[in-house]
Formats: C-alpha cells, sequence, structure tokens
C-alpha cells in the first residue's frame, strides 16, 4: 500500500475505485480519498460501520456499473487470478482500463516457485486435476483448513495465475512492475498513469 502511496501523485479530491476490496487493506496506510469498495460478496467480517470516506457496492469487476473514466484511480489488489478463466480475466482488465483514468492492478505471479493460496511450492504448476487430488492432504493450506473436496474443487477452477507475457496482453501499454523475493519475480503490479 506505500508502493501505490508513493507511485501515484493522490489529490484529495480524487475518487477510488477499489475492485474486488476491503476496509481492511486501506487501514495499512493514511488515505481519506473517497473510496468505492466493489466485491461480489458484502464480507462477513465487514465492520458495522464504514469510514466516511469508504462505501461499499455489491457488483462484478468484470461489468462494472459505471462509465468511461468516471473513476481517477482503479485499484485491484490479488483479484485478477480469482475471476476465473482467461475469458474474464480478459473482461475484469477491459474493464479496470475502461472506468478508470489511472490504474493499479496487483496479482501474483505465475512463474513464482511457492503458491501463496495453497501456501506449497510448485503445486500450481501441476494440471488442476491433479491439485484438487492432492491440496488436502500434501498442501499447508490444505492441512490448517481442511476445505472439503467441494471446496478444493470450486478454488482451483476459479484460480487462475497469471504469467508476465498474459499481463502484457491484458493491459496493453501499461507499465508492469516486476516485485521480487530473492531475486524471483514473486508478484506484479500493472500501472497507468
Amino acid at each position: 500500500m506505500e508502493k501505490f502511496l508513493t507511485t501515484f501523485v493522490i489529490n484529495k479530491s480524487d475518487r477510488i475505485l477499489d475492485v474486488g476490496g476491503t476496509v481492511d487493506n486501506w487501514e495499512f496506510i493514511d488515505c481519506y480519498n473517497d473510496i468505492v469498495l466493489l466485491n461480489i460478496l458484502k464480507p462477513s467480517n465487514q465492520k458495522e460501520s464504514l469510514p466516511r470516506n469508504i462505501s461499499f457496492v455489491l457488483g462484478d469487476g468484470t461489468s462494472l456499473p459505471y462509465g468511461d473514466k468516471i473513476f481517477d484511480i482503479v485499484f485491484s489488489n490479488s483479484v485478477i487470478e480469482h475471476v476465473g478463466n482467461a475469458e474474464k480475466q480478459k473482461l475484469l482488465a477491459k474493464e479496470v482500463l475502461r472506468v478508470g483514468k489511472r490504474v493499479w492492478v496487483q496479482t501474483p505471479a505465475k512463474e513464482f516457485f511457492f503458491e501463496l493460496h495453497y501456501l506449497t511450492p510448485f503445486i500450481h504448476w501441476f494440471p488442476k486435476k491433479f491439485q484438487k487430488k492432492i491440496l488436502k492432504n500434501l498442501s499447508l493450506w490444505g492441512l490448517i483448513v481442511r476445505p472439503s473436496q467441494k471446496y478444493i474443487d470450486d478454488f482451483v477452477e476459479k484460480t487462475k495465475l497469471v504469467t508476465f507475457k498474459e499481463l502484457q496482453t491484458l493491459f496493453p501499454g501499461c507499465k508492469i512492475i516486476k516485485e521480487k523475493f530473492l531475486f524471483m519475480t514473486k508478484s506484479y503490479i500493472v500501472i497507468r498513469l
């Protein structure tokens, strides 16, 4: 979040749309702009009242209910990998670019050896069918959470990490920053200033 603040010069009047976001993320920084959180589900742990500068909208990032360039900044943190297949990722990217004058989209790198969702190395490089069979008992996530097989199947089907090349195609003309860990790219940040 600090990198977000240092990357953009945010004016007090800038309106921000957070696609798939939560209030918690904005509590890491001092940002008092008007922020709209758009999510497909109202968070169950949502505080009783939102901060005065934050509003919540039930909606889908692949079909945003807003006009072109209506937001000064569209922000999305670790969401594009959860919308489903490549076609839905394309729709989300198109919508983010359409409604935002400036854009910040962060996502884990498929190329990174460690899969953060499953807290396990290399598992995301295997076919989905194999992932579904081993996640419950051979991943740290499965051992800690103990999800049902249906939950695992759904999660694997809806999670599609993206490569650098795919991001270049999804966000033409945008700058892509490679975030590093141990000299390897762990995640990407797509930026349009």
